[in-house]
Order: C-alpha cells, then structure tokens, then sequence
C-alpha cells in the first residue's frame, strides 16, 4: 500500500507539474522547438544520422519531444503516465506515446539504434532496472544520449540521487563516446547546457551540476 501511495504521489506532482507550466507557457500548447538542438547540435549529429532509424525517448514529458524527428522509422516517447498527457495536448503529436515504467519497457531486445533520456533519468523508481533495460532495448552500435541533473536532492517526482559516477552503471556493455559536466544554474538543465559553464571539479562544495554523455553500445 505504501508503495501504491507514493506512486500516486509522484504521478499528481508530475501532473501538476506539467499543467502549471502550461499555464505559464500562455500558448494553449507546450513548446518543444527547443529539442530539436539538443538531438543533433549539442550532440554533434546532423539531423540525417537519424533517417529511418527506431528512436526512443525515456521519460519524454508531454511536450512533444521527438516532434522534429519526421524523417526516423520511428519514433517513441516512453513515459508512465503516457496517458494522462492526453488532457495536456498530446493528441496533436505525430511521435507514438507508449504509458510504460523505464524499468519493464515493451520493446524487443535490440530494437532501437537510439535512446535517449533527456531530464528524465532520476524519475525512476529503480534505477538499475532502468539502466538494465536501457542497455537491452538498444541495438549494438546504437547510441544513448544521456542529459541529467548530478547531486540534486531528492524530491516526490525526482526520487532518485546520483553523482558524476552514474555513467560507470552502464558498463561494460557500453563506451563513453563523450562525457561533459556543467555547473547547473537556476534556468533549469537545458539553458545550464547552454550556458556551458563547465564543472568546476577543485570547488569542494557539494552542489548540483548537470551531466551530458553520449554512450555506444558495444558489438
């Protein structure tokens, strides 16, 4: 019962989460023309290394996170409460919305040349399951981009807490293709990144940060 509770928790601070920020947005819709750099720019791939590709986003949100993604095979957004986005306007989106957990994901084996988790990683509830299914769902040679919070405490939406080691959880089944920590500002992960102040390792005070890797799955 004390596990049911607490997922109910977390799935109205979700929630309310996202329908204060579409209040705040004014628009009628949630924007997502930011994504778009972030796939391709920050991570130094050109919007065709994606073309008839199986492209799955963990934990995607409601805004429409693989809108721009019109030229893959598929497209994928992963989320728990999947569902309850309807009333946020995910109806008007072209990518597929699938309600599943990241630690059970409906997929095969093998099927996705890229996954992503973009400010989603430390909203699981078991984060070695979810990095387990991570590694199996994604094909070998396919890639994992990775953009999350590093230190942060945590909260009913965001239960787990992790440091700068986390990218260690996914070997040996992956490489690290790039690694790049940022100092977090008040703007949030995403104008932290482009900001791009890099992380200061010598200051010894424990304080959040934000991590960006792009992983490979190895043959």
């Amino acid at each position: 019962m004390k596990k049911e509770a607490n997922m109910t928790l977390k799935a109205e601070a979700e929630i309310q989460y996202w329908r204060q920020t579409k209040e705040k947005e004014k628009s009628g819709v949630l924007s997502h023309s930011h994504f778009e750099y972030f796939y391709t720019i920050h991570f130094n791939l050109d919007k065709s290394f994606y073309r008839d590709k199986r492209i799955l986003d963990i934990g995607c949100g409601p805004r429409g996170s693989l809108e721009w993604a019109d030229n893959t095979m598929q497209r994928v957004g992963l989320d728990p409460l999947g569902k309850s986005y309807k009333e946020l306007g995910i109806g008007n989106h072209k990518m597929l919305y699938v309600s599943s957990v990241a630690e059970n994901m409906p997929f095969a084996d093998e099927y996705f040349d890229i996954v992503t988790s973009f400010n989603s990683l430390d909203h699981v509830d078991n984060l070695e399951n979810a990095i387990g299914e991570i590694i199996r769902v994604t094909k070998p040679a396919g890639l994992f981009l990775l953009l999350t919070d590093v230190n942060h405490q945590p909260t009913t939406a965001e239960p787990m807490s992790f440091s700068w080691d986390i990218l260690e959880k996914f070997m040996p089944q992956m490489k690290v293709l790039e690694n790049k920590h940022y100092e977090k500002s008040q703007n949030g992960i995403y104008q932290s990144i482009k900001a791009a102040i890099a992380y200061d390792h010598s200051n010894p005070v424990k304080r959040y940060g934000v991590l960006s890797a792009k992983l490979q799955k190895r043959f």
